[in-house]
């Protein structure tokens, strides 16, 4: 993403203002999360498993055969973990521009209610309702 579509991504208030354009690393790091969470990669992990395991015998040493398995986990790990990071971030973002639309939506029906009805408690809960929208901007992140 560029940065200027970047920051437009994070001003977007409702549902529509976010854009569909995703960066190459947004499209890989879906598409790689896909892949992980499906059966071709659990198998492929048991695979690796049921390779290394018969593996002592070539490397002939404890300490070494537990590091081929421990690097290629540990290496496989960290990398995951930031191609997931990436899908969760813009999955939670989507959720979240989906509440705030909810939200202003609902706020505008109780608005136009309230209106007719004149009810106190009704312009309260307003109020409440949309000091709640964007809450998470106001938190921080």
């Amino acid at each position: 993403m560029t940065s200027d579509q970047s920051s437009n991504d994070r001003q977007a208030i409702m549902p529509s203002d976010v854009t569909a354009r995703l960066s190459f690393f947004d499209r890989f790091a879906s598409r790689a999360a896909a892949f992980v969470s499906g059966a071709w990669f659990f198998a492929m992990c048991v695979l690796l498993v049921l390779i290394w395991a018969p593996s002592y015998f070539m490397f002939g040493s404890l300490d070494i055969w537990q590091l081929v398995i421990n690097t290629a986990t540990t290496i496989v790990t960290f990398l995951l973990v930031a191609l997931l990071q990436n899908s969760q971030r813009r999955s939670d973002d989507a959720i979240q521009h989906q509440l705030n639309a909810i939200a202003d939506g609902l706020a505008d029906f109780m608005a136009h209610v309230a209106r007719e009805q004149d009810a106190a408690r009704l312009r309260d809960d307003l109020g409440e309702l949309r000091a709640a929208a964007g809450l998470e901007d106001k938190e921080g992140s």
